[in-house]
């Protein structure tokens, strides 16, 4: 019997629980409406796709998604494009925004809070296992081989893990951990990480990613929010405390990262700057992208607009719809103009005798004519007027828009309503 239960997948007895309540202050005006894990990337997709796409591929059938800022948007797209999981199958899907379930004047206070509110709806389902995740980074794993190192090792929580240089390390949760990679030490955001063993320079981070047995996760979780001077956090009270008390055990991301054959390295991001978002999603344009999006074996699952084709119009001399190395989502139609090194959303229209460079246009966009536009994030719905100059002039750039420390602009519609005013 032991051995029968050795070969089947655990990630049948696993539920995922999204966190996926954060704005990610540092996008600035693309999170003004909007959660982090809900901003689009990638040409069709959204942030939160990830998490919930490797959970999905991994096997696990009951994922639960806890909400708090700004989650319309959020809350719109997973009912679109995350409802096909059903009930009658053995699978569920909740969307659980914060709604003071446990006290009316509490809303969720921090990560381990935002699990223990719905502590009643995780144990009606019963699952053996619970894997918490971030709902805002972009990466591709096997959860299932985390699964089996949680189980193989008797841990009482098994930390995902990134190695990271020392000197970029201060910014995350960071793990020492002995040669048989049980974590002794677990420190939030430290000024001087502690190295790996063997490796002076590299530090292991956590990346929000933690599997617990549920019953040990749900007895947890009530000790910690009866500490009244407990923040609530995964990071900063749940993990330091079982690594004091109990055994946690640190998984390397090198171990279950899913790479198709083009992809050299394992691939995570963390897409919470304009810098970095708007790097990551140009990227993709490359010939053999870092990412790859087009691997069948791990598919990306996300809500499927329905779209006409792309349309590419006009073959004049300096009038001539084309794009070279960029995405063109269904639903866009370049009239007449250029686009190099871009990426497009569903339903942008760019207009005749426009220039459009390494630049991230949501979806319904326009691009008025004339337009030159160079380095640039449009938030979605912007109308871009006629003539418009962005990445020539950076002086003039920083007085209209949003301008990042390398030199990306990030243009919304009330910045455009206030430069027409």
């Amino acid at each position: 019997m032991v051995s029968e239960r050795r070969n089947q997948p655990l990630a049948r007895d696993a539920m995922a629980y999204v966190l996926a309540g954060g704005r990610g202050s540092r996008l600035f005006e693309l999170t003004d409406r909007r959660a982090k894990p809900a901003v689009y990337f990638g040409g069709k997709a959204r942030i939160i796709d990830f998490a919930l796409s490797n959970a999905l591929n991994s096997g696990i059938r009951r994922m639960g998604v806890a909400t708090q800022y700004k989650a319309h948007s959020l809350i719109r797209h997973l009912q679109r494009g995350w409802n096909f999981l059903r009930p009658e199958r053995n699978e569920s899907f909740d969307i659980l925004p914060a709604s003071q379930r446990v006290s009316e004047f509490q809303w969720y206070e921090g990560t381990a809070d935002a699990v223990y509110q719905n502590l009643d709806i995780i144990e009606s389902y019963a699952p053996e296992y619970m894997i918490i995740l971030a709902g805002d980074h972009i990466y591709k794993m096997d959860y299932e081989l985390m699964l089996r190192q949680h189980v193989d090792a008797g841990a009482d929580v098994t930390v995902g893990c990134l190695e990271v240089p020392r000197k970029e390390a201060s910014g995350f949760g960071v793990m020492h951990i002995d040669a048989q990679a049980q974590i002794i030490q677990f420190v939030e955001k430290p000024a001087n990480p502690p190295a790996m063993p063997g490796k002076p320079n590299v530090a292991l981070a956590s990346m929000g990613i933690y599997v617990f047995n549920t019953k040990f996760l749900a007895a947890e979780l009530r000790r910690d929010a009866a500490d009244p001077t407990s923040q609530h956090d995964f990071g900063r009270d749940i993990i330091p405390y079982i690594v004091k008390h109990g055994k946690a055990v640190a998984h390397l991301f090198s171990q279950s990262c899913v790479r198709a054959a083009s992809e050299k390295e394992a691939y995570w991001r963390d897409v919470g700057t304009i810098d970095a978002y708007w790097e990551a999603n140009i990227d993709l344009t490359d010939v053999v992208p870092q990412l790859d999006m087009y691997e069948h074996s791990w598919p990306l699952w996300t809500y499927s607009e329905v779209t006409p084709p792309a349309k590419f119009v006009h073959n004049d001399e300096g009038r001539r719809g084309s794009a070279t190395s960029s995405l063109v989502a269904g639903g866009c139609i370049v009239s007449g103009a250029s686009l190099h090194r871009s990426l497009l959303f569903s339903g942008v229209r760019v207009n005749s005798f426009s220039s459009v460079t390494e630049a991230v246009i949501m979806p319904g966009c326009q691009i008025g004519r004339g337009a030159r536009l160079h380095k640039v994030v449009i938030d979605a719905d912007t109308r871009i007027p006629e003539g418009l100059v962005v990445g020539e002039y950076p002086e003039e750039d920083a007085q209209r828009f949003r301008r990042s420390e390398k030199g990306v602009c990030l243009i919304t519609q009330d910045m455009i309503d206030r430069l027409v005013a």
